[in-house]
Order: C-alpha cells, then structure tokens, then sequence
C-alpha cells in the first residue's frame, strides 16, 4: 500500500502533539488516580479511534479495518507488560508519583525500537515471504509458554542483563533523589534507581516487541499501519496501566485469552504464508474475522473473570533481596493504584 508522505507528516505532528500536552499535564510529579488514568485512557482511544477514521476516509476501509485490528491486537498483548512493570515497580519500590515519569520516557524508547524492529520486520517480510513461518512458530511457541503459565526470567527485575550492565557503565545510588536520574557527588556523576527502573523497563518492552512484531505483521504488511498501530496502542499503555493496575488480579482469564489470540494470529500468519510461497488455494483469514475473534476472546475473557472470580488466598510476606552492596530493593506485590 502506497502511503504519501503528507500521511506519516500527519501522524508525527499529532504523536508530538499528544505528548506534548501530556507531559506538561503531568509537568509535577504526582500520583495518578483512577480518575485521572480513565479520562486519559478514554482519550488515548479516542485519538486512535479519530486515526483510524481519518486513515478510512483517506486511504480506503481496508487499511482503515488494518489499522483497528492491529491496535486491538497490540492493545490486548500489552496487558503482559502492565503485569511486568507492577513486578518492576515493586521490586525497586518506585514511588508511585514517579511512576508516571517513568512510563513516559519508556514510550518513548519503545517507539523508537519498535520503529526500528517493525521496520526490519516489513523489509524482511517483503524479501523472503517464508519467514512468516517462522514467525507463527514464535507465536505459537508464545501461546504455549502462556498456557503453561511459566515465568520468564528474562523479565525478572533482578536477573536483568540490561540493569546489570547498566550498573558496569555508571553506579547507581540506592537512594531516590526526587524525580532525577542522575546526581553528582564529590564530582562524580551517580545514577539513581530511577535510571534502572527505566533501563528495565525498555528491556522488558524489547522482550514483549518478540511476540508483538509476528503478531501485527500477520495483519498487515504496511509499515504505515503496522507502526502506528503500535505507536499508539504504546502511548495508551501509561494511562491503561495506572487504570487497571489494582485490578489485574481480576481478569485471571485473560492470560487464557491472550495465548488463544496468540495461537489464533500464529495459524493466520501459516496460511497466509502458504498462501503466498506454497499455492494461492490456501486460503487465508480475513482482517475482519481477525477482529472479530480478538473481540469476543477479550470480551469472554473479561465477563468470564468477572462473573466468576477467582478465590482470594493470603500472599505470604515478600523476602528481602540479596545484594553485594549494590542496589537491593525488596521484591514486593503488584504496585496497588488509589481507586478515588
């Protein structure tokens, strides 16, 4: 699909825009209620939602369904990283007015790897078609890995290759300095634990962009759809995890839904290479059953944990973290959200 250039210009000037009026509307740092988080996850939604008709009205209802369905799908695998940065957060006790910070410079380092990733991914894409086969089989992979509910310590705060050599370039502080990332003492420049949550959250977000890039280019192959998609499925997640962050404990069944998803775009992206590389008789999954599929397993997903919930049991007391005098914070449980 040709996309003009007056297009990506349009697109650039409303994400700066948005940015803009977000950062100065949390220019002081303070915690973000679930007042606040709802108006601003109604209005990241919205945005998108105004995106996608204009991206209808001019460029066709085919890219304009693209568009809808990749940032549904994208939206929907982002709940993994909410679940992530509450482990973040607890494990390096991130002050809950800082959070918000945080979350800001970590969108905008995941809109420039996923530019960076989806990019390649389109061109590879483009060049050799087969490899869609190997993407289904991470996805696939993805939805048993979830299925099976095991963790990956590649996400765990404390095993983090990027925060440990992070630590090799600069040294971190054990102490929060307010809402900085750095200091100097006695002439020397120290980062603060701030700087490590950041560092771990990207790392996390590159973790995430394995099953995230498969997952949207079984949708579409435009890098314009694709990466907008994601962009701003990426700068709602700040709001929609201040929103759902005291209540991710509710959806218990939306880890099953999001391995169906999974599974589902996997078998979408075999038959559509099959399609392409093998015989034009296999057929191929519509965008339109795509979205319709994403949609009834969320909303299934969702009714489901609600009508039925699951039985609280008492959590047992967090153990302190071992360290060698470096930063040592406390693994500690999801990060809870005031409500009011």
């Amino acid at each position: 699909m040709s996309v003009p250039l007056w297009a990506w210009v349009a697109f650039a000037a409303v994400v700066v825009v948005m940015l803009a009026i977000d950062l100065l509307a949390h220019r002081g740092a303070h915690t973000i209620k679930f007042k606040e988080a709802a108006i601003w996850s109604a209005i990241w939604v919205g945005v998108s939602m105004i995106f996608a008709l204009v991206v209808g009205l001019t460029l066709g209802a085919g890219p304009a369904v693209d568009f809808t369905t990749a940032y549904l799908l994208e939206k929907s695998l982002s709940v993994d990283n909410l679940f992530v940065f509450a482990l973040i957060f607890g494990y390096f006790k991130v002050p809950r007015e800082f959070q918000h910070r945080v979350l800001f410079f970590g969108v905008i380092g995941a809109l420039v790897f996923r530019g960076i990733f989806l990019g390649a991914g389109v061109a590879v894409v483009s060049q050799f078609t087969a490899i869609l086969f190997v993407f289904g089989a991470i996805l696939l992979w993805s939805a048993f890995k979830l299925i099976r509910g095991g963790e990956d310590d590649a996400v765990d705060p404390g095993k983090s290759v990027a925060v440990r050599l992070l630590r090799r370039v600069i040294p971190i502080s054990d102490e929060y300095h307010g809402a900085k990332f750095f200091f100097v003492e006695a002439g020397k420049r120290i980062g603060t634990p701030l700087l490590a949550v950041v560092v771990a959250v990207e790392a996390a977000d590159l973790i995430f962009a394995v099953d995230s890039v498969p997952a949207v280019l079984a949708v579409s192959d435009s890098a314009f759809i694709v990466y907008t998609s994601n962009a701003f499925a990426i700068l709602g997640l700040r709001a929609l995890y201040f929103l759902l962050a005291g209540m991710l404990e509710k959806f218990y069944l939306l880890d099953k839904a999001l391995a169906f998803i999974l599974a589902f775009i996997g078998a979408k992206l075999f038959l559509q290479a099959a399609h392409k590389t093998i015989s034009t008789s296999i057929p191929e999954i519509p965008t339109l059953v795509s979205l319709g599929v994403i949609v009834a397993a969320l909303t299934i997903a969702v009714v489901g944990s609600l009508r039925h919930p699951q039985s609280s049991e008492p959590e047992p007391e967090p153990e302190p973290a071992v360290g060698g005098g470096e930063l040592t914070p406390q693994l500690a449980g999801r990060t809870p959200v005031d409500m009011d």
